[in-house]
């Protein structure tokens, strides 16, 4: 007995279709077509090979069929092996699938191989729209399509005021932070006004470095599902390397600006540490936020920004603490 697909909305069992055309090796193409005629069938655009017990062999599209000489038998012109699918499987790695193998549809096994039936094109153009649509909110800040974001945006004014405010007296809390952080170098801010200029600049170049990272790793978690310690390793290292080259830029700005080769170091040197703390933040934060339930819409931007603006001052003090 063929097992029975386990089905969610997200995976292949979902949009499967098991009324499709199937053949052996040895049917000719003039066969194939002759027996299509006056049968009903959910889709015609994969001809499916099998092997008399059922387990798929090859395939090859319809209008491959049609064109083929009469006499000339499926098992000769089949591609093999096709790439095929568990019913389990998620519908955002089908739709990856087919547009890498460049397949009209995509086959679907179960375990030992046996063919269960075909996710079709129009399915596969819903799921590539379904994804599109997903990442476009989830750059937004938005989850997914869950019912906790779509009240989020429509629920009465005190529930949006209740949920946002939350975040927001983190944020302020973290700007008391950021001031205390300050407080602690106010000798070395006295004894060398110039650091203090570089302030806004470096928290600004924090931020912006984090928020680009959420909208890149937002469109790279939703096409790799690679483990997020991998992410985060070439996370850090990107943002070593942008941090590098706006370092680098900085020290040649600072000591031609202030003729000071120490305080260059310090500035570039903070950018670069802090460069590399934003990018690991933004990869990280709404991640965590999302695995724990909490809608990264309300606080990953709050949050996001007051670690990275308190961390950010953090390394540049103690970078100047430690040059000048």
């Amino acid at each position: 007995m063929v097992p029975i697909a386990r089905k969610t909305q997200e995976s292949a069992g979902h949009h499967l279709h098991a009324r499709v055309p199937r053949a052996s090796p040895e049917t000719t193409a003039g066969e194939l077509l002759r027996s299509l005629q006056g049968r009903d069938f959910d889709a015609t655009e994969l001809i499916c090979v099998c092997d008399p017990d059922g387990r798929l062999l090859g395939g090859l599209p319809l209008g491959r069929v049609i064109s083929l000489p009469a006499e000339r038998r499926l098992g000769e012109a089949m591609q093999q092996p096709i790439a095929a699918v568990r019913p389990d499987e998620d519908q955002e790695r089908i739709a990856s699938i087919a547009l890498h193998h460049r397949l009209e549809a995509v086959p679907v096994v179960d375990a030992n191989g046996f063919l269960l039936g075909i996710v079709p094109p129009a399915a596969l153009l819903s799921i590539l729209r379904r994804e599109h649509v997903e990442d476009i909110h989830r750059l937004a800040g938005i989850y997914r399509e869950t019912a906790q974001a779509r009240h989020a945006l429509h629920a009465p004014p005190v529930r949006r005021a209740r949920d946002r405010l939350p975040w927001l007296l983190v944020g302020l809390v973290g700007s008391i932070i950021a001031t205390a952080v300050m407080s602690r170098f106010e000798q070395a801010l006295q004894s060398q006004l110039a650091i203090a200029f570089f302030v806004p600049g470096l928290v600004y170049l924090a931020d912006a470095i984090g928020t680009q990272t959420e909208a890149i790793a937002v469109r790279g978690l939703s096409l790799s599902h690679s483990p997020l310690a991998g992410l985060l390793g070439s996370e850090l290292r990107t943002g070593v390397l942008i941090g590098g080259v706006l370092g680098s830029l900085v020290f040649v700005l600072v000591w031609l600006g202030f003729g000071e080769a120490r305080l260059a170091l310090a500035v570039a040197l903070a950018v670069l540490f802090a460069g590399a703390a934003a990018t690991t933040i933004g990869l990280a934060l709404p991640w965590a936020l999302a695995h724990i339930g909490s809608d990264p819409a309300l606080g990953g931007g709050p949050l996001a920004t007051v670690i990275q603006d308190v961390l950010s001052l953090l390394i540049y003090f103690a970078v100047v603490t430690l040059l000048l």
